[in-house]
């Protein structure tokens, strides 16, 4: 009764892609996705139990570390997208794009295992990915700026193994029923709650930032009393995910900006497959993504893994932390971020 009652009440992912007259290439890559997450949770779920979160730590392609799981969900979605037609997977846990089937229609940017650094703490983590249109030849597809995607999204393995998925210009929730091992459609149709007073940064960077992102978090801070006007909330989950899921439920903003350390000095998530989808996701949502200079989706990447700052989430708090750096130099020469300069919001 209860599996008859669900599938009353909420459609399953295959089966809302297909009402929804959603293109077959893309819908066939969601579900291979799907498919890999569904495992990948369950590894994830018993990883203590196992062993696997014991592994030693090594370093992928673009300095990171990599954790035993990485490798496992890296495996799992690489192997998933294989069996869809896709012409290239570009991976965070791979120096090069993998070309798969020249011929085939699609190109896939996956960060398999977002947050990997919380496994040990408890806290969601997640697999990001961008769908896009194979370019010239499997290389140049992840070189296109975002504005391409045919679709994007995230899964977050927390108290709920969850999908959020962007395509054809709206953004669906769905969630993993643990029992019948679907993803079943919970809410259709996202929208960024607005004028949300709270923002996220990791405030421990402080001493590297400029006096641009200072000022503005000083503004927040100072509350009713401040030139804001408004009382504000901090987070800070350091997991891109849950981050954006947070965004999605709640409202606020999230920056991560570029700061002096050497290797942030062009921000520090990865523009093809971490910022470009969670563009995607928040436009289609309502909300809005940049750099500071210029919108995220018109970007585009002169590296497979290259780096970008992000700033996302409710479209006023995004516009209100653009226009600090309108026709102000960015504080570092080599980066494309402009969260550095040496005003304040109402300076």
């Amino acid at each position: 009764m209860a599996r008859e009652w669900l599938m009353d009440h909420h459609q399953t992912l295959q089966s809302h892609l297909a009402s929804q007259g959603a293109d077959a290439d893309c819908a066939a890559v969601i579900e291979a996705l799907a498919e890999a997450a569904r495992e990948l949770a369950r590894q994830i779920a018993i990883a203590p139990l196992s062993g696997i979160d014991e592994g030693a730590a090594t370093v992928n392609a673009d300095g990171d570390v990599q954790k035993a799981l990485d490798i496992v969900a890296d495996n799992l979605m690489r192997d998933a997208l294989r069996r869809a037609p896709v012409a290239g997977i570009l991976s965070e846990e791979v120096n090069l794009p993998e070309t798969v089937n020249a011929a085939a229609p699609l190109s896939v940017a996956i960060d398999p295992l977002d947050g990997s650094s919380n496994l040990q703490n408890n806290i969601s983590v997640g697999t990001i990915f961008s769908i896009r249109p194979r370019g010239r030849d499997v290389l140049s597809s992840f070189f296109e700026p975002g504005t391409v995607q045919l679709a994007a999204g995230f899964f977050v393995y927390g108290p709920q193994t969850c999908l959020v998925l962007a395509i054809d210009r709206r953004v669906d929730l769905y969630v993993l029923h643990p029992t019948l091992h679907e993803f079943m459609l919970a809410k259709s149709g996202l929208r960024i709650p607005q004028d949300t007073p709270e923002f996220a940064i990791n405030a421990s960077n402080r001493r590297h930032w400029s006096g641009t992102v200072c000022n503005y978090v000083d503004e927040c801070l100072s509350g009713a009393a401040g030139p804001r006007g408004r009382d504000f909330n901090m987070r800070w989950v350091a997991s891109l995910v849950a981050e954006a899921y947070r965004i999605l439920m709640r409202g606020g903003v999230f920056l991560y900006p570029a700061d002096a350390r050497p290797g942030y000095r062009e921000g520090r998530l990865r523009l093809v497959y971490e910022a470009h989808p969670m563009a995607l996701i928040m436009e289609w949502a309502g909300g809005s993504a940049s750099s500071g200079r210029a919108r995220i989706l018109e970007l585009s990447a002169r590296s497979p893994h290259q780096r970008a700052p992000l700033i996302m989430g409710d479209v006023r708090l995004v516009r209100d932390i653009d226009q600090l750096h309108e026709g102000v130099e960015p504080l570092f020469e080599t980066s494309d971020a402009p969260l550095f300069a040496r005003r304040g919001l109402f300076r």
